[in-house]
């Protein structure tokens, strides 16, 4: 979508939390890269999963600054829980003061780490819903991680399968994190066990039911 447009739908949704719009703030201000914060669109569209979806134990891979564990962590009901790894632990401090800002915060459990050394504390069909939004390199890898942990009839959603256009582009063809979001896709499309479909929002998000 161009800017107007954009900037016409998100006028036209639900807002989210003070809280949240701080968060987005800070992140793109203090980190590199900061337009990897889901921001306000997605970050109401996962909140709206959620809800449809109700899931009581949901996991999130790439934590970043927090912003979309909260998104997902706000529309959680009842006892359900949400654990969400980051690798970079450089970013620990920021994660856990964006957290502690909102009394969402509290249905989220921080892991740092490798998510392949994380998951192996978790028996398989744990998880309800798992968002992956880590390294692009290696998305296949990370899916191959987690859908053992999904139950059946579960929910896998991947952001950034569109990676800005680049994986239509054929001058990214020796891009590493391009070459993994292909790989990825064609990955999904190719397999019998789940049904899937990409949401052509923002940066690609895709949408995979575990059957």
């Amino acid at each position: 979508m161009n800017h107007e447009l954009t900037k016409y739908v998100e006028d036209h949704i639900s807002p989210q939390p003070e809280y949240l719009s701080r968060i987005e703030r800070q992140t793109n201000l203090r980190l590199l890269n900061g337009r990897m914060c889901s921001g306000l669109l997605q970050g109401r569209l996962l909140k709206m999963i959620v809800e449809m979806i109700r899931p009581e134990r949901v996991l999130e891979l790439g934590t970043f600054s927090g912003f979309s564990a909260l998104c997902i962590a706000e529309a959680l009901k009842g006892e359900a829980t949400l654990d969400t790894i980051e690798i970079d632990d450089e970013l620990e401090d920021f994660i856990r003061r964006n957290l502690s800002s909102s009394e969402c915060g509290e249905r989220v459990t921080l892991h740092i780490g490798a998510a392949e050394d994380v998951v192996k504390k978790w028996n398989p069909a744990t998880f309800d819903l798992i968002f992956i939004d880590a390294d692009k390199r290696r998305y296949s890898r990370d899916f191959d991680l987690c859908l053992p942990l999904l139950r059946k009839g579960g929910f896998i959603i991947a952001d950034n399968t569109l990676w800005d256009g680049h994986v239509v582009d054929p001058a990214k063809e020796k891009d590493p994190q391009t070459r993994g979001i292909r790989e990825f896709n064609d990955m999904i499309r190719s397999r019998t066990d789940i049904e899937s479909v990409i949401l052509p929002l923002r940066d690609g998000l895709t949408l995979i039911r575990k059957k």
